[in-house]
């Protein structure tokens, strides 16, 4: 069944479940990602000197821009995704969760058949490509 309408929405953002101390997402506190990604880190990285923290976030600032740019260039176009173990899949790029550890995909099409939706680890994936 198909709707008669179609409505063009930006790339969706799926928010995971509140973690059990009501602020988080479920991250382990004593994860490498978290402690990487923790206010920690930044006053780690503060022993070099202030010009290249600066010059340091100021790159991180622009990859990250670039990888969300390219997140809605995707949005609503087949992806073809290498996955571990030589795993070939093509799938339409729906969204991505909040954090990006997961892609929602639709006609998912894997060597074992079609799955109509589907939702991907990140972790899972070595690589992906989709053309503009």
């Amino acid at each position: 069944w198909q709707s008669p309408f179609k409505m063009k929405v930006p790339v969706a953002v799926i928010r995971l479940p509140r973690g059990p101390d009501g602020s988080s997402r479920g991250f382990d506190p004593n994860s490498l990602r978290f402690q990487e990604l923790g206010p920690a880190s930044l006053s780690s990285m503060g022993r070099g000197n202030t010009a290249d923290l600066e010059l340091e976030q100021q790159s991180r600032v622009t990859l990250r821009e670039r990888y969300l740019r390219s997140l809605l260039a995707m949005a609503g176009r087949p992806v073809h995704f290498t996955m571990h173990e030589r795993v070939s899949i093509t799938a339409l790029f729906r969204a991505s969760d909040i954090d990006i550890l997961n892609f929602q995909v639709s006609e998912l099409q894997t060597p074992l058949g079609i799955q109509r939706e589907a939702l991907l680890r990140c972790s899972d994936i070595i690589a992906y490509s989709f053309e503009l």
